[in-house]
């Protein structure tokens, strides 16, 4: 006597088409989670008054890229990353040398680069030079002898008389400033996280 078994359906393919169906849901869900995580993070620094540029930052990579996979990952980060954790943890800020913090005032203007400009790189541009006033209540100053243009800012005086020179506060001078925090990235990340496992089943 000769006996023959056979199977239906396939368990082995049935296996693999599970087994695709599972890497399709887990990159999906990946995917879907580190998109959210952006959007999230975009929305706090802008809505916290950090500009779109600073949210723009905000990048995030799957892996792997062309595939899907059971091990499937994310990557969700800012090509800002100090700017960003600095307000995201409100960090004490100390002077380097550990004197002063030079914060400059509307009188100082920008810096060529955009950015604060320094005592240094603003005596170079002016050509005045920087007098340091002590005060025991309140910041102490950088004031300067010149005039001040249209715009509100410290430039030579020109003239030969002296009419219209003044001495302005061109930095404030703290030994040391709290940086507001004002953001909390955790709380966003811990709620993407949280989330992947009921996208997976959701989508599997």
């Amino acid at each position: 006597m000769k006996l023959k078994l056979t199977i239906q359906p396939d368990i082995a393919a049935l296996m693999q088409a599970e087994i695709t169906a599972g890497e399709r849901a887990v990159s999906a869900a990946m995917r879907e989670a580190s998109n959210s995580l952006k959007a999230a993070w975009r929305s706090q620094i802008t809505g916290a008054g950090l500009g779109t540029r600073l949210g723009n930052s905000i990048r995030l990579a799957t892996y792997p890229k062309t595939s899907a996979s059971l091990n499937a990952a994310a990557l969700v980060w800012s090509n800002a990353p100090v700017i960003i954790g600095a307000h995201d943890s409100g960090p004490l800020i100390r002077s380097k040398d550990g004197f002063w913090l030079a914060i400059p005032i509307a009188a100082a203007g920008k810096s060529i680069r955009g950015g604060r400009i320094t005592p240094g790189e603003w005596e170079r541009r002016t050509g005045l030079r920087l007098r340091f006033v002590y005060r025991r209540r309140g910041p102490s100053l950088l004031v300067a002898e010149g005039r001040l243009n249209t715009k509100g800012r410290a430039v030579a005086s020109r003239s030969k008389t002296g009419r219209g020179v003044v001495t302005a506060p061109i930095f404030l001078l703290v030994p040391q400033v709290k940086l507001q925090k004002r953001l909390d990235l955790a709380r966003d990340a811990i709620r993407a996280v949280n989330s992947v496992p009921g996208r997976i089943v959701h989508g599997w």
